[in-house]
């Protein structure tokens, strides 16, 4: 009886059209879009361009996201980038990725986006001040524990916690559009006059003010992680990039007209806070409505940004990357709770000496550093596979145009202004390689986890599980 149990044991497809929407778009809102205007009008310097740096980013995801849905119908397995990298490039390269994401970007982004949510929560009890970083700092580990309880009870009620959120957030980004329109209507348009003036243009300013604007477009690839989970994916893995990705541009490019309507950029630049500044601007004493909106959408960007991320590391220990119990899922409800507990345990970690900007810039730089690597193996599956099924596909000019956007992306801030940070980076994802050779390829200690993998998964009550293909 165990025996069969055990074959059978997998995640379900219980994500439909409507949950792969909100997985997106919902992680794509988060607190990036209530945050990152302000740097990113501080670095290009006028208003006109600042709209046009947020259209770029926009076309940028829904070009790369087009690729990814060729990818992402050819190779059907869960684990985004970790999966298509171990498939097209080899797994010393894949474990380089999972080694970095596992223990860095994905606690990184979550200890980001946490801590956002952490600062608009606190914000209305200390109005004169700004908050103490230890109480910030607690609310946003609080944040982190109550998502891994929901990831790790049942994904048809996380995603329900996600599709709740997603909706949340759209009404609030149209209560800001709608302002704006009002505003516009009484004539406020002196943003919008001789709105290029002061335009910096130089390879590191844009560099920099892309990168703020892309991380408000994160978590466009979340799908992609849980292919395996998806309900007919060679259908809606496509529809739902396409529609989430749109969506958003649309409304983030609206939001910005509104920010600019109400604000000067010399004020937007001077605010700590745009949505909330925006909020005591027009709605005066509901201005506090503003802080609510930005924690909640800060706290549905998390939800799904861990829901993705426990998947990474799920993945990767099923293909022998990671320690086996990462690779179990739990019996009865059928999610991959150790990796979600492990995932939790490392966000908090990186919680501690936590800095927001910085881990943004830095992010981004090993995130489109991975993204090249995954363009450069659809454009080898391209030449080298042509035969392989293919349900959607685009043509190789696009991944090759999008694979030197990233190259600069990646190049742009290091030559522009090299900084020991991105060094260290670099030897951080290149130790991976260190620790493949004598932990992966040579097998080193391969009974080093045996007990402790007993252990955990008696006390976790999980088995081994199948793919779900």
């Amino acid at each position: 009886m165990m025996d069969e149990k055990q074959q059978k044991l997998n995640l379900k497809r219980e994500v439909g059209l409507i949950g792969a929407v909100s997985l997106i778009a919902g992680t794509m809102i988060g607190s990036g879009i209530f945050m990152s205007p302000q740097t990113v009008i501080s670095s290009i310097g006028s208003s006109g361009a600042s709209l046009v740096v947020w259209a770029s980013c926009g076309l940028l995801v829904i070009l790369v996201s087009f690729c990814y849905a060729e990818l992402g119908t050819v190779i059907q397995e869960s684990g985004g980038e970790y999966i298509y990298i171990l498939r097209t490039s080899g797994p010393v390269m894949a474990f380089m990725l999972a080694f970095s994401s596992i223990l860095f970007v994905r606690p990184a982004g979550v200890a980001g986006i946490s801590l956002s949510f952490a600062q608009y929560v606190v914000a209305p009890f200390y109005p004169e001040c700004t908050p103490p970083v230890p109480v910030v700092k607690c609310a946003a580990a609080a944040a982190i524990l109550v998502l891994a309880i929901v990831n790790c009870m049942n994904v048809r009620f996380s995603m329900s916690v996600q599709v709740f959120f997603m909706v949340a957030k759209v009404v609030a980004l149209g209560v800001i559009i709608i302002g704006g329109v009002v505003m516009l209507a009484k004539g406020n348009t002196e943003s919008f006059e001789n709105s290029f003036e002061n335009s910096n243009v130089g390879i590191n300013p844009i560099g920099i003010a892309l990168y703020q604007g892309l991380w408000s477009y994160d978590g466009w690839n979340n799908l992609n992680y849980v292919t395996e989970e998806l309900k007919r994916p060679e259908v809606n893995l496509p529809r739902a990039l396409v529609i989430a990705i749109t969506l958003v541009t649309g409304l983030y490019l609206l939001v910005n007209v509104s920010y600019l309507t109400v604000m000067t950029p010399k004020e937007l630049m001077s605010s700590t806070a745009v949505a909330i500044t925006w909020g005591n601007k027009v709605l005066g004493s509901w201005g506090w409505i503003m802080s609510l909106a930005a924690a909640l959408s800060a706290f549905g960007s998390l939800n799904g940004t861990f829901f993705s991320g426990g998947r990474v590391c799920f993945v990767a220990a099923r293909e022998g990357h990671m320690p086996d119990i990462l690779s179990m899922a739990h019996v009865h409800r059928l999610t991959p709770s150790p990796a979600l507990i492990f995932t939790t345990v490392i966000s908090l970690v990186v919680l501690i000496p936590g800095d927001f900007q910085s881990i943004v810039n830095y992010f981004s730089f090993t995130a489109w550093f991975f993204y090249a690597v995954t363009l450069s193996g659809l454009i080898y599956l391209k030449i080298k596979k042509p035969e392989l099924p293919r349900p959607y596909s685009v043509p190789i000019v696009l991944p090759i145009l999008i694979l030197l956007v990233a190259i600069f992306l990646v190049l742009a801030p290091i030559i522009d202004q090299p900084q020991i940070e991105y060094l260290y980076v670099a030897l951080f994802i290149l130790s991976g390689a260190i620790v493949y050779v004598p932990f992966i390829h040579f097998k080193l200690c391969p009974g080093m986890f045996d007990k402790v993998t007993m252990f955990l998964q008696l006390f976790l009550d999980v088995a081994p599980a199948e793919k779900n293909l």
